[in-house]
Parts: structure tokens; C-alpha cells; sequence
């Protein structure tokens, strides 16, 4: 395997995990955002109140988005075992 072949592998990889991460990771960033926001606002500051929205969100996210995550990584792999035989010949 070439080094080019490998950087290439790993690129791709690397994508795959920042889509994915992204994806769940953005709205609960958004959410504590607009919490903190509040709180500053408000004056309040109960650590429930900046967790349980981020928490609810990223499990509202995984199952929305959970059938096209997979998706994204069984494409990803069935790719990497296609392209095997090119890379180790």
C-alpha cells in the first residue's frame, strides 16, 4: 500500500467521523447556547437547567438522524472492503 493510499484512507475516514459527530454534537451546542443566553439573562444558574435541554436534544438527534448515520457508515465500510483488493495490490 502506497502512502498516497493510505492518506487518502484516512482522509476519508476522518470525513465520515466529523459528519458524524457534527451531527449530534451541533444541536446540543445550539440548545446550550440559547440556555446560557437565557441564564445570563435571568440570572439563573441551576446546572439541570443547561443539561436536561442538551441531553434531550442529542437523544431527539440520534433517533431523527440514527437510520441515515448508520447509513453514512455502512456506506463508508462497504466501500473500504470493496476498495481492499486495490489497495493491497
Amino acid at each position: 500500500m502506497s502512502p498516497e493510499v493510505f492518506v487518502e484512507i484516512l482522509r476519508e475516514a476522518m470525513l465520515v467521523v466529523i459528519i458524524i459527530v457534527s451531527a449530534l454534537i451541533v444541536p446540543g451546542l445550539i440548545v446550550g447556547l440559547v440556555v446560557a443566553v437565557f441564564q445570563a439573562a435571568t440570572s439563573i444558574n441551576e446546572q439541570t437547567m443547561s443539561f436536561l435541554p442538551r441531553l434531550i436534544i442529542t437523544l431527539l438527534a440520534m433517533s431523527w438522524l440514527g437510520a441515515w448515520l448508520v447509513s453514512t457508515m455502512m456506506d463508508f465500510t462497504l466501500e473500504m472492503v470493496h476498495n481492499i483488493p486495490s489497495a493491497v495490490g
